[in-house]
């Protein structure tokens, strides 16, 4: 389990020759720490690193500079390049990505139900109610290919919410949402923080999530 994420003067490689722009950064090259059963808001203009942040702490990218680590429930700590990202995403991370990464060849159940499947985390009927919850009742079984945007969105917060995790990476949840889904969005992710105090970590370039953030940060 994990307890805390620390980022210790990240930044990206590309940014550190560069002359700096716009406000200063409370998150690169400062010294940060997302702690479990937190809720962060890291609120980014276009250009600013958003998505890159989400990449480099999921252990998709190693392009920074700086460190990235993480401290047990035992209270080791061991930093990002040398520990084990397949284990982590599986046990202690969610990720719902900016661009969704579903299959489209596959129905809104379907792309949930596959990562669930091998956690047995979360079962089909909670997957069905969940989705309804969102109002794709009658989207259950379309394929993801055939979904608007939107839908797509809501599929892809949904597969965040159905594994277990630690920590919940939310990048840009609700650009393409309105008002009313996201208010149950922001009750469904509640509920799953209160239930298993999960650390929150949201994105935004502007539309937030309506959500009780404990900390803002400006990147």
């Amino acid at each position: 389990m994990i307890q805390t994420i620390k980022l210790s003067k990240v930044n990206l490689k590309v940014f550190v020759d560069m002359p700096p722009s716009g406000p200063v950064s409370e998150v690169w090259n400062s010294d940060v720490a997302f702690n479990r059963g937190g809720s962060y808001l890291i609120e980014a203009s276009s250009g600013r690193g958003k998505s890159s942040l989400c990449s480099f702490l999921y252990g998709l990218r190693n392009d920074y500079v700086g460190e990235i680590s993480f401290v047990g429930d035992d209270g080791r700590e061991f930093t990002g390049d040398k520990c084990d990202y397949v284990k982590i995403r599986q046990q202690s991370m969610s990720m719902m990505f900016q661009e969704h990464r579903l299959f489209p060849e596959l129905s809104s159940v379907d792309n949930v139900m596959l990562k669930s499947q091998l956690t047995g985390f979360t079962k089909e009927t909670e997957v069905r109610e969940m989705l309804t919850r969102l109002g794709l009742k009658d989207r259950l079984d379309t394929l993801c290919g055939k979904m608007s945007y939107g839908q797509q969105q809501r599929v892809a917060f949904v597969r965040a919410l159905c594994q277990p995790c630690d920590f919940i990476f939310l990048d840009e949840p609700i650009s393409h949402l309105d008002e009313g889904n996201a208010r149950i969005m922001s009750e469904m992710l509640r509920e799953r923080q209160q239930k298993d105090g999960v650390g929150v970590i949201v994105t935004s370039i502007g539309y937030r999530l309506p959500y009780d953030y404990d900390t803002v940060l400006k990147l």
